[in-house]
């Protein structure tokens, strides 16, 4: 048995609820959402549907490498960096910063979130809900892959910074998640860090990019 969270119940938390049912009957899903109406559509006998806040869920429930199998981020919150800084707030003092405009250069199409965020993709275009990723050609496209970004933002040296990325890997075609593993490990990447980090969640074609500072606790 699979065991999915789902961070949020909109059209797209459900269509991966649904895609990954497809995939296998075998799977337990758990949706968090803190709209108190987001469970109207939703069939509770096939769902457990938990009314939190998505990122004050998995800093609260999130205690394991191995559980559960998948998360299924799909609220415009950049989660895995959210539950990164909360983890690591308990021990250390975490300073949120804007990511650095030179790094705006070094990566394909950026937009700057309202919260100093960068935004990324290797598409110019709005692409297809259902995109399987494939390995060397864009599906809208059909021509050859421009690049591959989380390996791209793997590779970024700026002044300093460390990059720390999270694979979102396709569980189904426009479907991308990461497990608690991933988070873990970027957790820990981050914590050892003595330099400011730039921490990044990607699939192959688009990503989130926020930065911070971390410094041990005074006293």
């Amino acid at each position: 048995m699979k065991n999915i969270w789902i961070i949020g119940a909109g059209k797209f938390g459900k269509k991966a609820a649904g895609a990954m049912g497809r995939k296998t009957k075998e799977v337990d899903i758990t949706f968090v959402d803190n709209n108190p109406d987001s469970d109207q559509s939703l069939d509770d006998g096939a769902y457990k549907i938990i009314k939190m806040d998505g990122v004050d869920f998995i800093i609260k429930n999130l205690n394991s490498r191995n559980y559960p199998d998948w998360i299924i981020p799909v609220i415009p919150v950049h989660l895995a960096y959210e539950w990164v800084k909360g983890r690591l707030s308990k021990e250390y003092t975490i300073e949120s910063v804007s990511v650095p405009s030179g790094v705006e250069k070094l990566v394909p199409n950026p937009l700057r979130g309202k919260n100093g965020e960068l935004y990324m993709s290797y598409a110019d275009f709005i692409c297809p809900d259902d995109c399987p990723e494939p390995g060397d050609l864009c599906t809208y496209t059909k021509k050859p892959r421009l690049g591959v970004l989380h390996q791209t933002l793997e590779q970024i040296e700026y002044d300093g910074y460390k990059s720390v990325v999270i694979k979102s890997r396709q569980l189904a075609p426009g479907i991308g998640g990461f497990s608690p593993g991933d988070l873990y490990s970027a957790m820990d990447s981050a914590a050892d860090s003595k330099t400011p980090v730039l921490f990044s969640t990607a699939c192959k074609c688009h990503g989130v990019m926020n930065a911070f500072e971390i410094h041990d606790k005074s006293g």
